[in-house]
């Protein structure tokens, strides 16, 4: 069981002790630290919220919307919603914050609570040790019976982000609608399934559902690995679909199968997306230093340059407005369209890639076979309370002395056929550990040259 307080949030495994894991006393407190902040910061005493379709979902929400309520703010609540949902509808009311009630890729036992800022973006590093600060320091303040905040709910705010998907530039309503597209899109039994569908409604594609009705209880583990994906894969080669699709349950990573049941690769998702975009418009891109290097690749090809952030999506945003970046987001199937929000959403990834293959006109396998090639390996190695991860990198640091090393996030080595990236996990109690090379046999020798030395 675990409870994780990072400047990503407050994640954590429901049931227990407080402090040990997500209990109410937890998701109370750090709420009011977030709470205080936003009064410190004399930011507008509104939050929207929303939440996915974890069991948990409803409890978790309803705590946190009532210390908000007990604090003097105003809550706008969404529902059953999507994070890049709640991003947009963030500014949209102008609101002083958001909160997202979801665990992303974890498993049904965990929640968390991801803070926005009132553009709607994830709070930065310097505001969430900030509220760290605060909850630590336990100078919470509740408003007596008169200045209690106001509760209100928002029907329409998937459509209302659908609306803004399909006037983006670069969707091609017509262009899909001509071709015919039928899809599968596993819903992982989350808010996908309530998403999803009038997207695809509106863009004229044909489509097959499956894990969509019973929510929270995911139908397998929900990071989109091809190992959990065996159920899409066949179901697309028994309906002879065009693509698979397979959302997160808070639908902000976005992975594709193809129509002979292969991995498309979450990694090959943004390379896919921003080689069409560059094909259209000039610019910059960015992803985190766990991604493949194809995007780089494709950005050069297209006469731009490409930029590298620490992982997180609050670094890769911050790199994307540095360089003005027409497209970004992160190697986890995770794409970031800046004239939309910068935050990463599925739902835009769909309506784009859609838009790609419509124009293409060729099988999604073909069109992979079209990008550079790489294959990329995602380990990790468990953490215990000894840990001592500083040590482990300056021990790597000097057995790999000789090759190129970055430590802005964890240890990058680039070696002549590939690369390896360890960092700590902001969500989970692990160190992450990915290799890529051109072909998987190198890859994997990479990966076990470094974790025979951990």
């Amino acid at each position: 069981m675990t409870l994780i307080k990072s400047i990503s949030g407050i994640r954590g495994t429901i049931g227990g002790k407080p402090g040990d894991n997500l209990t109410p006393v937890d998701v109370v407190e750090c709420t009011a630290g977030f709470g205080t902040w936003m009064k410190r910061r004399g930011l507008s005493p509104k939050v929207v919220v929303g939440r996915d379709g974890r069991i948990s979902g409803n409890m978790v929400s309803q705590l946190a919307i009532q210390t908000l309520i007990a604090m003097g703010i105003d809550v706008v609540d969404t529902g059953l919603s999507t994070t890049p949902t709640v991003e947009m509808m963030v500014p949209r009311l102008s609101a002083g914050a958001g909160i997202i009630f979801t665990a992303s890729h974890n498993p049904k036992e965990w929640n968390a609570l991801k803070f926005l800022n009132n553009q709607g973006e994830f709070i930065s590093a310097q505001d969430g040790e900030e509220i760290i600060d605060i909850i630590k320091s336990g100078d919470l303040n509740f408003v007596n019976v008169d200045d209690l905040g106001h509760y209100s709910k928002v029907d329409d705010a998937i459509g209302y982000h659908i609306s803004k998907i399909l006037e983006y530039k670069f969707v091609n309503i017509e262009a899909i609608k001509s071709a015919d597209i039928h899809v599968v899109v596993d819903c992982i039994n989350s808010t996908g399934a309530i998403s999803v569908p009038p997207l695809l409604d509106a863009l004229g594609v044909r489509y097959t559902l499956i894990n969509h009705d019973d929510f929270g209880n995911f139908a397998h583990n929900p990071e989109p690995l091809p190992k959990h994906l065996e159920q899409l894969s066949s179901t697309v080669i028994r309906t002879k679909a065009h693509a698979g699709i397979s959302i997160d349950p808070d639908v902000d990573r976005l992975a594709f199968v193809s129509e002979d049941g292969s991995m498309f690769g979450e990694e090959y998702t943004l390379v896919a997306i921003a080689d069409y975009i560059l094909s259209k418009e000039a610019g910059n891109t960015v992803s985190n230093l766990s991604s493949t290097r194809a995007l780089s690749d494709v950005t050069i090809n297209r006469g731009g340059k490409y930029f590298a952030s620490a992982v997180g999506e609050v670094n890769v945003v911050t790199a994307m407005k540095n360089s003005n970046a027409v497209i970004g987001g992160e190697g986890n199937g995770g794409v970031i369209v800046p004239d939309l929000h910068y935050g990463r959403d599925a739902l835009a990834g769909i309506a784009i890639f859609l838009s790609l293959l419509a124009e293409k006109n060729m099988a999604m396998s073909a069109l992979k076979a079209t990008y550079p090639v790489y294959e990329i390996i995602k380990d990790k190695v468990d953490l215990t309370a000894s840990t001592d991860v500083d040590a482990l990198y300056n021990k790597l640091k000097k057995e790999f002395k000789a090759e190129k090393l970055n430590d802005v996030d964890g240890l990058k080595i680039d070696f002549a056929e590939g690369w390896v990236h360890m960092r700590k996990s902001n969500t989970e109690p692990i160190i992450r550990i990915y290799a890529e090379s051109h072909d998987i046999t190198t890859a994997e020798k990479l990966i076990q040259k470094v974790k025979v030395i951990l």
